[in-house]
């Protein structure tokens, strides 16, 4: 047991990098590369704890000194593993609502396109929910509509420019009503994100609303709030 405390340890820790490969190289989606990743740092984890504590317990009272460093060892990394799951998202979103579809306008939130013009939005309900609506509004303050002195026509233009600039895939735009429909994708997993953005005239200048929403999961860690704060910053330049 004290011996094979640090090899399991190892193994547990190694399904972390699979899982992050699996999703990057394209092996598997990104929530089962995700999912892959969880269970090395957990469940895992878990594992590897209970294993090294039984190697400490048999080699208690000096009887193998040799097993008993190989069982701390492997204590010491399957304690870290479950920090390496929970630590990030702690530190990056540990008191964000669990939501993933986030907008600047939440009295009346951009629509995406018909799937006969955005074929990924078949089959999935694309609709706001409405008891995301307090939880954004408490969150994400700033997230508020971007007010140009410009045509409502340049302005769409800058949206567009600031979309291709970070490196979104624009999937359809329709300049004459003011709506662009580009996904993203996250940084470690690969998870796609929609995001439709809108162009209207207000008074002698136009108004851009912004709405980031996330396929996969239920939470985002403020990955769309980030986004959105992203596209509206590269539009302001």
């Amino acid at each position: 047991m004290a011996a094979a405390s640090p090899i399991i340890s190892l193994v547990a820790a190694g399904l972390l990098v699979v899982g992050i490969l699996m999703a990057n190289l394209g092996l598997a989606t990104p929530m089962q590369g995700f999912q892959t990743y969880v269970a090395g740092g957990l469940l895992g984890g878990l594992f590897a704890t209970v294993i090294a504590l039984i190697g400490l317990f048999l080699t208690r009272g000096g009887k193998d000194p040799e097993g008993r460093m190989k069982a701390l060892i492997g204590l010491m990394i399957a304690l870290a593993l479950p920090l390496a799951v929970l630590g990030p998202a702690m530190l990056v979103g540990g008191d964000l609502p669990p939501i993933n579809d986030i907008t600047t306008d939440l009295e009346d939130p951009p629509v995406f396109a018909d799937p006969s013009l955005v074929p990924d939005y078949r089959n999935r309900d694309m609709s706001y929910p409405a008891d995301f609506v307090p939880q954004v509004r408490s969150a994400y303050p700033d997230l508020t509509p971007l007010r140009l002195e410009s045509t409502p026509e340049a302005a769409f233009e800058r949206a567009v420019a600031a979309a291709e600039s970070l490196g979104w895939q624009i999937a359809a735009k329709n300049a004459a009503a003011g709506a662009l429909y580009a996904r993203d994708e996250t940084g470690i997993f690969r998870f796609v994100d929609d995001v439709v953005v809108r162009v209207r005239p207000d008074g002698e200048g136009a108004k851009i609303d912004v709405r980031s929403k996330s396929r996969d999961g239920q939470g985002d860690l403020g990955a769309n709030a980030t986004r959105i704060r992203a596209l509206l910053a590269a539009i302001e330049g």
